[in-house]
């Protein structure tokens, strides 16, 4: 037999050299010797707020090494939003200490008497005595949409020079200096006092100077104003405590870190360079994460249901169309069984709701779901009854059970007339959306259609608030769902529960897979987002699931064309990892 050839892994010049096999083999590799650990730990406990100074000054070189350190900390974003003013002028130091002096008599006076009179004896702050002060300013400007980290945590700036003035104290007092932080200041005060822009904020006054004391434990403990709390007194687990915090219902368990870890490792040893097929490596970790043994095959489960808000005048189309396109379907002719065909991909066709029966429709049971009919038009009455939404829900497990069996990938797919609507109305309901940002186009709709669309859904959301437990995901589906909703959530549970990758298609598919999450939580690590479609809503839904889609076709076909595009490139990537040379 011709030898194997031995390939080498691609390692880049710049940045990490290190390979996924080598870190699973020592873990600990990256640590440092025992004495620069030792020596690490004694400065991190021996760190004071040092409040006595020597008048000597400080070399330039040592002011220099504390700025450094400060600037190499981390930031959100890696925005770098520090400014380091070093204060030598007498003047301005001078009246920074009259700020001080102002402010600890103000907060001594609204303290209880005993605790001002300790606050007064205290000695808080180093100003006159240090030789300089640094004051560390956070330029704010830059809005915190634009900062990766802020848009959600919008002070993390401001925790980004905390974290810096952290290690200013570290390196002042490996090399013997001492530092103080004081924030006995107005903090508009001493903007002015320095003359900053708005936008910029001070996170107080360090003072830095050779120290005059050296204390063996922190001065607030050693002067009886505060104690240190035993570590374990800080250290909670999970969740806050409290009997009043219900822990979130989640039967289901996520791809555990071996699982997740050993999937980046398997591409790690491609004969590629890392993320080279973009979205679809990192969506590839994922199904591998979810599947160790990988995808073999999969089924569309293509869902119908007619809806009664059609008598909305909310669609360009009959309602026929519905049975029309699910026989289609079901004889192998529709949009999503040959889609599903030329994916490699078997098809299940599912009756959950539509008036006239469709001949020959599959589903896992042998039985007929038709008569489970969504009965209410959202806007007066509930789209179907408790009892047929639960049925159609624990239906749609099973059938999500009996699919993930064929090969461990599932697409969703959905037909319905009516059902943007439907879907924009659980979306608003889910999201907090207004009918304006959650209702989109349709199909063939005209801007009065939209408006009597955006209409349905105000007047039907509004009256789902009004329901007592209306956070219940079951009585969501109960007054705004319709039958494909209920019976495509029920889909993705049951095959999540047999560890299949399930592939979602557009905003239909995607709000049953969100109801789904809201659910059980961890159903979330075993779904991809096929497409974006043209809806409106979708992209705030799959933001919402955080989930990236491979494509962006702008497809308005339902029917799971998406899903089965997205599935036949999940294979194709399979593939391609399973067939490139090997590194190692």
């Amino acid at each position: 037999m011709p030898e194997v050839p031995h390939w080498t892994r691609p390692v880049p010049t710049v940045g990490d050299t290190s390979a996924a096999h080598e870190r699973a083999d020592d873990p600990r590799a990256w640590a440092f010797d025992e004495a620069t650990i030792d020596a690490v730990d004694r400065v991190l406990r021996s760190r004071r707020d040092i409040r006595r100074f020597r008048p000597d000054p400080v070399p330039d070189d040592l002011v220099r090494a504390v700025v450094e350190a400060g600037h190499a900390g981390p930031s959100v974003g890696h925005s770098q939003p520090w400014r380091f003013i070093v204060v030598q002028d007498a003047d301005l130091r001078d009246r920074a200490a009259a700020m001080a002096d102002r402010s600890r008599l103000w907060q001594a006076a609204r303290l209880a008497p005993e605790r001002g009179q300790q606050l007064l004896d205290l000695k808080l702050e180093g100003l006159r005595e240090a030789p300089l002060g640094i004051v560390v300013a956070c330029d704010r400007r830059t809005p915190a949409i634009g900062v990766l980290g802020r848009a959600t945590f919008h002070d993390a700036d401001m925790w980004s020079c905390a974290a810096a003035i952290e290690n200013m104290w570290l390196t002042a007092r490996a090399h013997g200096l001492g530092m103080g932080w004081v924030t006995l200041f107005e903090p508009d005060e001493l903007a002015e006092l320095l003359g900053l822009p708005d936008g910029v904020e001070t996170l107080g006054w360090l003072c830095l100077g050779w120290p005059d004391e050296r204390p063996p434990s922190p001065g607030l403990e050693r002067l009886a104003w505060s104690r240190k709390l035993p570590v374990d007194d800080v250290v909670l687990r999970d969740r806050w405590p409290g009997d009043d915090l219900p822990a979130p219902p989640n039967h289901l368990r996520a791809p555990d870190q071996a699982r997740v870890v050993h999937a980046t490792d398997h591409a790690d040893d491609l004969l590629t360079t890392p993320g080279s097929l973009g979205i679809l490596d990192r969506t590839m970790n994922r199904v591998e994460a979810v599947r160790p043994q990988g995808i073999s095959g999969g089924v569309l489960v293509l869902a119908g249901s007619d809806h009664p808000v059609t008598e909305q005048d909310i669609s360009a189309f009959e309602t026929h169309v519905t049975h029309d396109v699910m026989s289609a379907n079901a004889r192998g002719q529709g949009m999503g069984s040959v889609a599903a065909r030329e994916a490699g991909l078997a098809c299940m066709v599912v009756d959950a709701g539509v008036v006239r029966p469709v001949p020959d429709v599959r589903n896992a049971h042998g039985m007929h779901l038709a008569g489970q009919h969504v009965r209410g038009n959202l806007v007066s009455a509930d789209a179907m009854s408790a009892q047929e939404t639960r049925h159609l829900v624990e239906q749609g497990r099973c059938l999500g059970r009996e699919a993930a069996a064929h090969g461990g990938l599932v697409a969703l797919g959905e037909v319905g007339i009516g059902n943007t609507t439907v879907a924009s109305a659980v979306a608003s309901a889910l999201l907090g959306l207004t009918a304006e940002q959650a209702v989109g186009l349709g199909t063939a709709a005209d801007a009065a259609m939209v408006a009597r669309k955006q209409s349905v859904v105000t007047k039907a959301v509004s009256r789902w608030r009004e329901r007592k437990d209306h956070e219940d995901p079951m009585l969501l589906l109960q007054t705004l769902g319709g039958g494909e909703f209920a019976l495509l959530t029920g889909v993705v549970l049951g095959a999540a529960e047999e560890q299949a990758v399930v592939v979602l298609d557009g905003l239909a598919t995607s709000v049953a897979a969100l109801v789904a999450v809201r659910m059980e939580p961890a159903a979330q690590a075993y779904l991809v987002a096929g497409q974006r479609s043209r809806e409106q809503a979708h992209e705030a839904v799959l933001t919402e699931l955080g989930l990236e889609p491979l494509l962006a076709l702008r497809l308005r076909s339902g029917e799971g064309v998406g899903a089965c595009l997205a599935s036949s490139l999940l294979l194709q990537a399979q593939q391609i990892r399973r067939l490139v040379a090997k590194t190692r």
